[in-house]
């Protein structure tokens, strides 16, 4: 049986992470700590400190943005999980009845009504649609994977994996017009797509984003080109020397004092 060494040093039965990692709480918390991901690596593109900064202290999982993803999700790929989520009947998040249903439930399972009938109202329209339907049909929603990428453990969920071999990642965006420039150029979901190639062994001409505009409901399929998928491996590549120069193999205080020299030079 094949084993996988995290970042805590210990070899895990693939298989046994692989039935772990369905669990929200394993897959976010336990692998979030010990395994990269495309989010990590985002982050590490960013600055090596924004990852060390959030892998100590934590990051926000409440913005506005993440909810509707969240729940959006649930309500297209996962509905028999929405009896784990609680709706409070208000349209606020000032009203009496939300602060107290605040103090007795964790955000993350709290909505309001008026952000549950957003997202029906978003999920109906993917429902609605011949494509999207397709897209959907004959698959595996939130199948998990680790493994290694150049020696470091990763780990990565595809939203929707076909029974083919080919995944479907599901996208919510406030700008469906602009999706092509801030898929490659802000959110760079190049990275995923290399990184999900690589763990489910699946070619990018076989990965699709299945993209819904929050606002029309217009929907938007978007396959990926050699150039989308090269310059997400690119990326990965130089996050992992990044990774690797800061923090493979080095004790707290060392990552501390070389992120404290960590600078960025440039000339204008």
């Amino acid at each position: 049986m094949e084993q996988i060494k995290l970042f805590d040093g210990k070899l895990y039965d693939h298989d046994w992470l692989i039935e772990q990692s369905y669990d929200d709480e394993f897959y976010y918390g336990f692998l979030g700590k010990n395994a990269l991901s495309s989010s990590s690596v985002k982050k590490i593109l960013d600055s090596p400190k924004t990852y060390w900064n959030l892998q100590q202290y934590g990051e926000e999982t409440n913005s506005q943005a993440l909810r509707d993803g969240r729940l959006i999700h649930m309500m297209v790929l996962e509905p028999h999980r929405l009896d784990e989520l609680v709706f409070c009947e208000t349209t606020t998040k000032t009203t009496k009845v939300w602060k107290e249903m605040s103090a007795e439930h964790p955000k993350h399972v709290l909505y309001t009504m008026k952000e549950k009938y957003n997202a029906e109202r978003i999920a109906d329209a993917v429902f609605k649609n011949e494509k999207a339907r397709e897209l959907l049909s004959n698959s595996r929603f939130e199948v998990p994977a680790v493994g290694y990428i150049e020696g470091i453990p990763f780990r990565g969920k595809a939203d929707i994996l076909k029974n083919s071999g080919g995944i479907v990642d599901l996208k919510t965006t406030a700008d469906l017009k602009n999706f092509v420039y801030s898929a490659r150029f802000k959110f760079s979901y190049g990275v995923q797509v290399y990184i999900y190639c690589q763990l489910f062994n699946c070619d990018y001409s076989d990965f699709d984003f299945l993209v819904i505009d929050k606002a029309s409901c217009d929907i938007g399929v978007y396959s990926c080109t050699a150039d989308f998928y090269n310059a997400g491996e690119e990326k990965v590549h130089y996050a992992l020397e990044q990774y690797n120069h800061f923090f493979a193999g080095k004790e707290k205080l060392e990552v501390q004092d070389m992120l404290h020299d960590y600078y960025i030079h440039g000339a204008l």
